[in-house]
């Protein structure tokens, strides 16, 4: 918008209270007048309405709450994955195993468990245990 443009007079009927909220605001944010206050909102909006990525419209707090829950969630997530596949891991074995394993084999077979899905990211299958079981590979 160049400086030395015209402005144009639009009248606008706006609700009492929406005209306390803007009072309180403009008094907050260091501006001249309604007219600043509302040059600023259209300009804002429209900005809003044209952008594809309208992220950059929304409040920085807004936006690193949001990031902060994904990310509280996405490791909350991991965590339970990789303890859900650790379990996976040992019931394999122990149903290969036919059911006979004492708790020190238990221990042992919980740490070789550990190690392999950490080894191979989760991927685990019944051959590889049954493999295993029968000393086919270690």
């Amino acid at each position: 918008m160049a400086k030395n443009e015209l402005k144009k007079r639009v009248v606008a009927w706006l609700y009492p209270d929406m005209i306390e909220k803007m009072n309180h605001l403009i008094s907050n944010h260091n501006m001249k007048n309604h007219t600043e206050f509302v040059e600023q909102a259209v300009d804002f909006y429209i900005g809003y309405l044209s952008c594809k990525n309208a992220t950059t419209y929304l409040s920085k707090i807004l936006l690193s709450a949001v990031e902060g829950t994904l990310k509280e969630t996405e490791n909350r997530q991991s965590a339970n994955l990789f303890r859900l596949s650790v379990e996976m891991s040992m019931m394999m074995n122990i149903l290969a195993a036919g059911l006979e394993i004492s708790d020190e084999d238990m221990r042992k077979l919980r740490g070789r468990c550990v190690t392999e899905v950490k080894r191979n990211k989760g991927r685990i299958n019944m051959e590889d245990a049954v493999k295993y079981q029968q000393g086919l590979y270690d």
